[in-house]
């Protein structure tokens, strides 16, 4: 139980890791928080700072779930409720993030991460949807909030695995909830276009 505990907390430490802020600061732009929409994540990094930095910022917030999960599947592979304990708490550690104050971002990139590692084959759907959804309006945030409504359906489908839907649930939901006001925005039609 004790080190449950612990690999949780340093799950939770490591997504909480602000890529978006640490690369900006390191580059010398502005205070992500403080320009664009004021989110850490790469769509705003992108906005603001530009393309290179919002691609860094993707891989970087990706990777917070890759590479734990890696580690810990690799360490206990026939425990998927470690696994989904692991990928909840490194979602909470990105969009609670301690260092900030708890102000975090959406959690789609680590989300992602995640997913690519709990079910891979659900992410290429996803992402599917993702890119269709992305060429068709142009909103980030609708392609985001569609992709992560199709997921858990799609790796309870591929995968079998209750404690791993239970956790892609709660992750897929976390994220639509992170972007109430971008639904808002969308409803009310003040949403940014993304502009590639």
């Amino acid at each position: 139980m004790m080190e449950l505990t612990v690999i949780l907390l340093v799950s939770y430490l490591i997504g909480a890791i602000p890529s978006g802020v640490v690369l900006t600061r390191l580059s010398g732009a502005t205070d992500v928080r403080k320009a664009g929409s004021g989110n850490i994540g790469a769509t705003n990094v992108y906005r603001v700072a530009g393309k290179r930095l919002g691609i860094l910022t993707l891989l970087a917030d990706m990777l917070k779930g890759v590479v734990p999960l890696l580690a810990v599947q690799w360490l206990y592979s026939s425990e998927p409720k470690v696994l989904a304990w692991v990928a909840v708490a490194l979602f909470v550690g990105h969009c609670y993030p301690v260092y900030l104050m708890f102000k975090g971002g959406k959690g789609v990139a680590t989300a992602l991460g995640i997913y690519l590692v709990l079910s891979p084959a659900s992410v290429g759907i996803a992402l599917l949807v993702f890119a269709f959804v992305l060429w068709r309006w142009q909103y980030v945030s609708l392609a985001s909030i569609c992709a992560a409504a199709v997921i858990p359906a799609l790796v309870y489908g591929f995968e079998r695995s209750l404690p791993i839907f239970i956790a892609t649930l709660v992750i897929a939901a976390g994220v639509i909830y992170r972007h109430r006001g971008n639904i808002s925005r969308l409803l009310d039609g003040s949403e940014s276009r993304f502009k590639g």
